[in-house]
């Protein structure tokens, strides 16, 4: 169990499932750069969160709401979650791409179903991933193997946060994607250097030829 003030966001269970040390670049070392894929998901989920709430017939949507658990130790807040007259809670994340080739987006999901489970008392069974390149929405089974897994990296997170080092630069093709690519020097910084370091370093160096 973890107490409020040690709360991480949830979000950052998808940035350290895509790479630690961006992971830390955001969440230890306050680094945050927009690019066009950033960008245009800020977009999709400003119209997401533009209706708090809706009601139809079977099914009430409430938006923005905001989630917590002791469990993990993870707060932040959902795009969507639905709620129908049988019971049934459906949270839903809004993604601006397409489905990938691993579970962080996933995992994302996963949390915010323990958080809702934590706080509702209640069993969420499956939660759902829509894509807007795709226009799809796609159902995600909150199997014993996922919930494993979420679980094992937000403990893996608080890990990572409390231990204060940013994990070393490794470049990979997937880097190309990432908004943080021009402060995370994946091909410069070398082993256990955060960016701040490599910086000073390179500030120092420039102070000296410029003398």
């Amino acid at each position: 169990m973890y107490q409020e003030a040690d709360y991480l966001q949830i979000n950052g269970l998808q940035h350290l499932s895509f790479c630690p040390r961006q992971c830390a670049l955001i969440h230890m070392e306050q680094y945050w750069k927009e690019n066009y894929l950033t960008a245009g998901g800020q977009v999709d989920h400003e119209k997401v969160h533009s209706g708090l709430l809706e009601s139809r017939k079977r099914v009430k949507t409430a938006r923005s709401l905001r989630i917590a658990s002791s469990t993990l130790g993870l707060i932040g807040q959902t795009d969507a979650v639905e709620f129908y007259k049988d019971g049934t809670i459906l949270p839903i994340e809004y993604k601006h791409g397409e489905p990938q080739n691993n579970t962080s987006n996933e995992v994302q999901l996963c949390a915010q179903v323990i958080c809702l489970e934590e706080m509702l008392h209640t069993t969420i069974e499956q939660g759902a991933l829509f894509y807007f390149k795709i226009r799809k929405r796609i159902l995600v089974p909150m199997t014993a193997e996922l919930r494993a897994e979420t679980i094992a990296l937000a403990h893996e997170f608080h890990r990572l946060i409390d231990s204060g080092i940013t994990p070393e630069a490794c470049y990979k093709p997937h880097c190309k994607a990432c908004s943080l690519l021009e402060e995370c020097f994946p091909k410069s910084a070398g082993a256990k250097k955060s960016v701040s370091s490599y910086l000073e370093k390179t500030t120092k160096q420039l102070e000296t030829e410029f003398a």
